[in-house]
Formats: structure tokens, C-alpha cells, sequence
């Protein structure tokens, strides 16, 4: 199949099929471009669960693809390269989270969203960076919780809510990477750019920032913005993304490798192998399922 006609296959193909593509805003640009829908994590789970197609191609890591199938089990659910993991949702394993429950047995255990299948099944509630504040406010005062993996993440909340949590130690090696004098830096450089980052960056980066979001809340607070430059602190398929939105407005990467290579895999090559050949098709466990579709679906019911 000639490259040039990859496209045109790829549309085709998805029609025949009755399938829907969702890319995460960290897939290559090509990727975004053929997808029909390009969200953050928390919109690709609400566009799984509420997706009428009878097939999910989910143009992200493995995590991603889990939630879509836990979230429309009925449906088929197809990752175009199946080693595109994150090394974040390693970082935590049901096993040893038992053990923590053990340690705190009246604690509520959230975990972010980017967490294996079976991690969701032992917690109580999920969360994404979009609505990980909003989950901790709901449980109520007094009642402990365990926050599962980020550390970066945790801390953030804790400080904008207030809420001591139990953490884990997991962080994501791609934002944990940047630095307070890789932002000065690039502020030196750019003195008249708002910084705006990703709250799975350090403390000491959040900190220093103008605005914290997840990358949907990224995309709303530039387009909004009437600053014309932006450090951006985070992942560097994201620049297409705002490039694409805000075509008036100058984008900064925070440091030059800002690239997480799992989101890299899927190219144009293997998402139309994937939908010739239908692999490889996502199954998540029907005990496991069951359990973590419940933290999920308590997710889903908060803004």
C-alpha cells in the first residue's frame, strides 16, 4: 500500500467498518489529522462511553485503550501498536496496591487515570488531570485517601485543595524531566510569554507557572488568552494541537525533547495494518472489568 494512499484507505476502511478513531492530543500530527475525534483523557473516556460505532480505534497508549473497552465492553477496541504503554501506569500494580489498602484499610483509593485495568479494579474512583480536584473534593472530610501513581499530580492537589493524601511514588518520566531553569530559560528568551504547564510537572514548575491545566484546559486557557506567547509545559505533540487552534499565537516548548516516545508508535502505516487485519483487539478481564468500570463510571459523574 503506497503511503501517499494511506489516507484514503484509512477513511475508506473505517467506513466499512463503522469504526471511529480517537487520537490522545499527543499523537503525531498525522494521526490528529485522520482521527475524528482528538481529546485529552477524561474526553476520550466520556467519547468511549457514550460511542455508537461498533468499532473504538484508540490512537493513544494502552492504558487509553483498557478504558475504552471497560467503557464500552460490547464494542471492538483496537490499539494500532500494542507495546505503546506508559511508563507512569507501570510505576503502579495491583498487588502492591493491596498492600497499601491493607496499611489504611478506611482509605479512599483514587487513581489517576493512567493506570492499568487492574489498578482501576482496587480503587474506588478514577480521575484524570481535568478533574482530579474535583474528584478529592468529593469525598468527604475526614475520610483518608490514597492517591495513586503521581506524585506531581498528588501534590498539586493537595495544594490547591488543601487535602493531605497518602501518595504514591509514581511520576511521568517525560514532565518530571522538566526543570525551574529550563523555564527560566526560556522565559529569559520569551520575557513577554505566559508560562502554561501540564500539573503532572514538579511542584517547583507548577509553581512557577501562569496557568496549570490538563491539556484540554490548555488548549481552553490560550484560546481565551490574550497574551500572544506561550512556554509550554508539556508533551510536544500538543503544539500541533494549539498551532491548529490558535494559529495567531507563538508556542514555546519548555525543553526541546519534550517527547513521550510511546505516544509516538502509531503512524499512519500501522493504524491502516490495524484496520485491515482488526489487531490488536483490546480484552479486559470481565471480573476486572466490572470493577474498575464502577471507578470509572463514579468518574464520569464529575465534571
Amino acid at each position: 500500500m503506497l503511503k501517499e494512499n494511506l489516507g484514503e484507505y484509512v477513511t475508506a476502511r473505517k467506513k466499512e467498518l463503522k469504526a471511529v478513531i480517537m487520537a490522545h492530543y499527543y499523537q503525531p500530527a498525522e494521526i490528529q489529522e485522520i482521527a475524528d475525534f482528538v481529546g485529552d483523557s477524561l474526553q476520550l473516556a466520556r467519547q468511549a462511553a457514550e460511542s455508537s460505532f461498533e468499532v473504538i480505534i484508540c490512537c493513544g497508549v494502552r492504558f487509553m485503550a483498557e478504558s475504552a473497552k471497560i467503557l464500552s465492553p460490547d464494542k471492538l477496541v483496537i490499539l494500532p501498536y500494542p507495546d505503546a504503554g506508559c511508563p507512569m501506569a507501570d510505576m503502579a500494580n495491583a498487588s502492591e496496591l493491596r498492600k497499601k489498602k491493607e496499611q489504611y484499610p478506611d482509605a479512599v483509593v483514587i487513581s489517576y487515570v493512567n493506570t492499568s485495568a487492574e489498578v482501576k479494579a482496587e480503587s474506588d474512583i478514577c480521575c484524570t488531570s481535568s478533574n482530579a480536584i474535583e474528584v478529592v473534593r468529593s469525598i468527604p472530610d475526614g475520610k483518608e485517601i490514597i492517591f495513586v501513581p503521581d506524585k506531581n499530580l498528588g501534590q498539586y492537589i493537595q495544594a490547591q485543595t488543601g487535602r493531605k493524601m497518602i501518595m504514591w511514588g509514581g511520576y511521568c518520566p517525560v514532565h518530571d524531566r522538566l526543570t525551574a531553569e529550563d523555564i527560566s530559560q526560556q522565559r529569559s528568551l520569551h520575557p513577554q510569554a505566559l508560562i502554561v504547564v501540564h500539573p503532572e510537572c514538579r511542584p517547583e514548575i507548577t509553581e512557577m507557572a501562569d496557568a496549570v491545566r490538563s491539556t484540554a484546559g490548555l488548549l481552553e486557557y490560550v484560546k481565551g488568552s490574550q497574551a500572544r506567547e506561550f512556554i509550554l509545559g508539556t508533551e510536544a505533540g500538543f503544539v500541533h494541537t494549539l498551532n491548529k487552534h490558535c494559529p495567531d499565537k507563538q508556542i514555546y516548548l519548555a525543553y526541546n525533547e519534550f517527547i513521550c516516545p510511546d505516544m509516538k508508535f502509531i503512524n499512519l502505516e500501522n493504524l491502516a495494518l490495524s484496520l485491515e487485519n482488526l489487531e490488536t483487539q483490546i480484552e479486559v478481564e470481565p471480573r476486572v472489568s466490572l470493577k474498575a468500570r464502577q471507578a470509572l463510571d463514579r468518574m464520569l459523574k464529575i465534571s
